[in-house]
This record gives C-alpha cells, sequence and structure tokens, in this order.
C-alpha cells in the first residue's frame, strides 16, 4: 500500500487533457533548459515550427542576447536568421527564472551536456542534479520531461526518475511523462543534422514513448532517407537504457575506429608505409569503414562519450584502449619533431588551429591545450593561430597568439581549417619543420623543408 499526502485524486477532465496534452504545435508550450550551442538551436527549431517556446539559462549575457534576437555564440549556420525571426514573431523568449519557464510548460526539454571528472574519470552530475532539481521544483502535472543529454546507460532510470519523483511528489508515467532522447548533432551544421538524422528516444511506458512521439514528430520535419531499412522520423527503442546507449555506441564507435586508425598510422610511418593510401584501398569495399588518423580527437562527444560508457563497463577494454592511444598522439607529435629537430629547447613553435575540428570556432577539449603542453614542457617558447579567434581570445586561454609572418623554427598544423591547406613555408619565415597531424598541407608547396605528416613515411 502507498501512502503519500501528495496524492492526488483523478477527475475525468484531468484524464482527458492527460491523453491529448495539446491539440497542435501552435498550441504547444515547451520549456528548454540551457541555451548553449545545443540548447539554443533546439529552441530555435521548435518555435520555428510553431510551438511557443521559453528558454531558460543561468547565464544573463545568454539570456539578454536571445531577448535582444543575437545569437551569444556565432557561428552556427542559419542560427541568427531563424532567431531573429521567432523572437520577431513572439515564438521564443528567454529567462533566467524557473518558476517563469516549467510550470506552464507541456514539454521541458533539458539540453545541458555532462561531462567527465577528469581526477576521478567519473561523471560529474553537480549541475545537472542542481538543475533537474529545480525543474523538480516547479513541476507541474502532464508535463513531458525530455532529456537530451548524453548519459551513461540507467541514468533516466536510477538518478533522474527518483530525484523527479521525490522532489516533485508526482509520480512517473501517471503524472507526468520522463524520455531520453540525446541530441545526435554537428555544431556548426545543427539544423541540417536535425532534418537528417532518425531521432531516437526511449520512454518508461506506452503513453510516455507516444507523447515523446507526437512532441518530436510535431517540432521536427524530416527528410526522406532511402537508405535507411526503415523511413526517417522518431525512432522508439523501447526503453531509456537503448536510447542512452544508442549515443553512447555511436560516439564510442568512433574513438575506437579513430583509435584503430592512428595505431595503424603511427606503424605504417614506421614501416615505410602511406597509412592514408591503405586506408583508401580498404575502404573501397563495403566490409571497411576505417577513420583517418590525428593528432587529436575533440569536441565534446567523442573524448567524452567513450569515457561515460566506460563508467558503467569496466570490462569495457577495447573502448579503454582506443581512449588512451588517441589521448598520447600530441605527444608523440611532439616526440617525432625532437627527433628530427634535437632538443626543443628555446625554439619557436606555431600551433596552427586551437577549435577542436576545422570550420568551427570551438575548443571542448580541443587537442591544442596537451599539443601546447608538451612543447612547453620542452622548453619550446609556443605561439598560437587561428583564423577563427581574435588574440585576445586566445589570451584569455593561456595562448600566445602567433603574429603572422614572424620567425619560426617549427609549425604543427592541429586543426584542418581550410585556410592551411594552402600553407607554404613563405608564410613562416625560418621555419625548419612541419608537423602536419591532419594530413591536410600540399606536398608541392613543401620542396625543400622537411615535413612529417602523420601516417605517413618521413
Amino acid at each position: 500500500m502507498r501512502c503519500s499526502s501528495k496524492r492526488r485524486i483523478r477527475t475525468p477532465q484531468l484524464e482527458a487533457s492527460r491523453r491529448v496534452p495539446w491539440g497542435t504545435v501552435e498550441a504547444m508550450n515547451i520549456a528548454v533548459v540551457s541555451l548553449g550551442k545545443i540548447g539554443l538551436p533546439l529552441a530555435v527549431q521548435f518555435a520555428s515550427s510553431g510551438a511557443t517556446v521559453v528558454g531558460l539559462d543561468t547565464e544573463d549575457y545568454a539570456v539578454d542576447a536571445v531577448n535582444r534576437g543575437v545569437e551569444p555564440y556565432p557561428g552556427e549556420h542559419l542560427l541568427q536568421q531563424k532567431l531573429s525571426l521567432v523572437i520577431e514573431t513572439g515564438q521564443l523568449r528567454a529567462t533566467t527564472s524557473y518558476a517563469e519557464a516549467i510550470p506552464n510548460a507541456d514539454v521541458v526539454v533539458i539540453a545541458v551536456p555532462l561531462l567527465v571528472e577528469d581526477s576521478t574519470d567519473e561523471p560529474d552530475f553537480q549541475e545537472l542534479d542542481v538543475l533537474t532539481t529545480s525543474v523538480a521544483e516547479h513541476l507541474t502535472p502532464d508535463t513531458l520531461i525530455s532529456f537530451e543529454t548524453t548519459l551513461p546507460v540507467g541514468t533516466t532510470r536510477r538518478r533522474w526518475k527518483p530525484l523527479i519523483e521525490t522532489i516533485s511528489g508526482l509520480s512517473e508515467g501517471t503524472d507526468f511523462h520522463l524520455v531520453h532522447s540525446a541530441e545526435r548533432l554537428f555544431i556548426g551544421r545543427i539544423f541540417e543534422d536535425l532534418r537528417r538524422y532518425p531521432k531516437l528516444m526511449g520512454a518508461f511506458s506506452a503513453e510516455g514513448a507516444r507523447r515523446a512521439r507526437q512532441f518530436y514528430e510535431a517540432v521536427l520535419q524530416f527528410d526522406d532517407r532511402p537508405d535507411l531499412d526503415r523511413p526517417n522520423g522518431v525512432w522508439d527503442l523501447g526503453s531509456p537504457e537503448a536510447s542512452e546507449m544508442a549515443k553512447l555506441a555511436e560516439t564510442t564507435y568512433r574513438d575506437v575506429n579513430i583509435g584503430l586508425a592512428n595505431q595503424f598510422g603511427v606503424y605504417a610511418a614506421a614501416h615505410g608505409i602511406d597509412v592514408h593510401d591503405v586506408i583508401e584501398a580498404c575502404n573501397s569495399q563495403p566490409f571497411s569503414h576505417i577513420h583517418r588518423p590525428g593528432i587529436s580527437v575533440g569536441g565534446l562527444c567523442i573524448p567524452n562519450h567513450p569515457r561515460l560508457y566506460l563508467s558503467t563497463d569496466p570490462e569495457a577494454n577495447i573502448v579503454r584502449t582506443a581512449r588512451t592511444f588517441n589521448a598520447t598522439m600530441p605527444e608523440r607529435l611532439v616526440n617525432r619533431a625532437a627527433d628530427l629537430l634535437g632538443a626543443l629547447h628555446g625554439m619557436k613553435v606555431v600551433v596552427l588551429g586551437a577549435s577542436y575540428r576545422g570550420g568551427v570556432k570551438e575548443t571542448t577539449f580541443s587537442g591544442v591545450f596537451p599539443t601546447v603542453a608538451a612543447l612547453l614542457e620542452r622548453g619550446a617558447e609556443v605561439f598560437v593561430h587561428d583564423p577563427f579567434f581574435s588574440d585576445e581570445e586566445l589570451r584569455s586561454m593561456g595562448f600566445m597568439p602567433y603574429v603572422c609572418g614572424a620567425t619560426v623554427d617549427l609549425a604543427v598544423v592541429h586543426t584542418d581549417h581550410d585556410e592551411y591547406r594552402t600553407l607554404a613555408p613563405q608564410q613562416l619565415p625560418g621555419v625548419k619543420l612541419l608537423v602536419d597531424g591532419r594530413a591536410i598541407t600540399d606536398s608541392t608547396l613543401w620542396s625543400g623543408i622537411p615535413r612529417v605528416v602523420i601516417g605517413m613515411p618521413a
């Protein structure tokens, strides 16, 4: 027998509203928790589909910028254009108040990343615990909550469900519904990815799944994908655990694949083999999908999500080995430079690219940090260049900005920005060695200057 002073008596009217919480997308009220580089585009997407959206963020700067119709973190394709429109029409507004955003919402979408604590290698739930508690404190009946955060398997069931029930006094499956549906997006092309990729989700009950499907089908539009075995759209995986694992599996696969490519690259270079030619040859048949080696694996997903997986699967030795090997790549390439130039002490080195990948302004888990650290440990004088960052921004990250045309001894290509594809020695006066960690520079432009390319013989 269950006794609770907060248990509510259901009425026929309440049951009817439970069956149809909103009639059309135009009648839907959505709260998006966190207006970061994922949350804001999601909020704009939902508003662009006709829903009324309140974006919630603790940063006054982000809230003020959004309410003025200005993207707080520039660089996302189409975001400024779409943001301006939904602010003008009143479909989207932003606030710092949970009391304002949560009680009136039919759907609450939580889009806050979960990171791993470096010192313990365990997920750091502190921020998510605080905001989920705040959501629960203001939760009203008949709300659908969707976690778009990538989570360790079992987190939605064992952590968020009991926490929300305890704080709110409401029961999942009867008073509210909780689902997991992690984003599968690439910064810089989020709106394209929302259309292209199936929306994966998992709920605790058939009714929760129905509501989640109804919600996402209302606010997302999907491209035709004849390459898929079933129609593109909302795919119900049957449980939160399956949804959690799907996101972890697809990002962990990439990290393991890159680790294998890096292992092949190190081996091939040592044996006078061009691994890029080998990989191209292997991938010419449909059962091989080897990725490309590189100086680092950056961004929020690939370096972080395998560690979320490892936090609940201690036997995942393949995953652990790949993650460890990938983390050694900056040090390996710096060691290669030292083998060729001798001690790097006192040498001027420019690291080209701060972003974790080309074409974006983003340094989350970027390999520029361990690359610079490895050079500094050897006594080099290190400068950083990136066309997406100002000198002030580079200084704020602890880097000395490179002044174009200044003399250097060593150049290390860290990021595959298009600007570096035509890099020539004339742009780097005095350069004695180029270390290309992305295999993007043109060998014909470097005649007479030693050039080390990852996965290629010297």
